[in-house]
């Protein structure tokens, strides 16, 4: 679709450099997936499982497609490394609590400048998907203010990349 954003290849880089070359034992979870770019990287640095929720039909199948042409959607997925939701980021969050489900690491990149980013914290402070030492990682529009403080959720930092911002949370100040 012409209005997919897709994650710019530095602001990829950058963010998992910051959370370190090795993801095993990791459970990530990427809110509004898009073409599933973070999803997978994740996946190619060790992520024990990636939790990929999409819900725009279109990029849920280009998610999918990605997956073929990466020749890793038939070995990972019999694997049951990762899974993709073609559902609401916000209806996905409560399904995966009552399915007790936790994540380490959730990745949360909206269409800019939509306040989803705010609702998605909202709605992962209202329910128990967190593993201990998480991280939740906002992608958004500079031109966004996100809080030092939503919840028990702290800004840890933020790091810049054009008019990217990436805003790391976790629960220590």
């Amino acid at each position: 679709p012409k209005d997919l954003r897709a994650t710019q290849n530095l602001t990829r880089k950058a963010l998992f450099d910051i959370l370190g070359q090795e993801l095993a034992d990791v459970r990530f979870l990427d809110l509004f997936s898009g073409s599933g770019a973070m999803g997978f990287e994740a996946l190619s640095r060790g992520a024990e499982f990636v939790q990929m929720i999409e819900k725009d039909p279109q990029r849920y199948e280009i998610i999918h497609e990605n997956a073929s042409l990466l020749e890793i959607r038939s070995y990972i997925k019999s694997n049951q490394r990762y899974d993709v939701f073609n559902m609401d980021a916000f209806a996905a969050i409560k399904f995966l609590a009552d399915k007790n489900q936790r994540f380490h690491v959730i990745y949360i990149d909206p269409p800019y400048l939509s306040g989803l980013a705010k609702k998605a914290l909202k709605t992962l402070e209202a329910y128990d998907i967190l593993q201990p030492n998480y991280i939740i990682v906002v992608q958004h529009d500079m031109k966004e203010k996100l809080p030092e403080q939503h919840g028990s959720f702290f800004l840890s930092k933020q790091k810049k990349y054009g008019k990217t911002l990436l805003s790391f949370y976790g629960d220590v100040q």
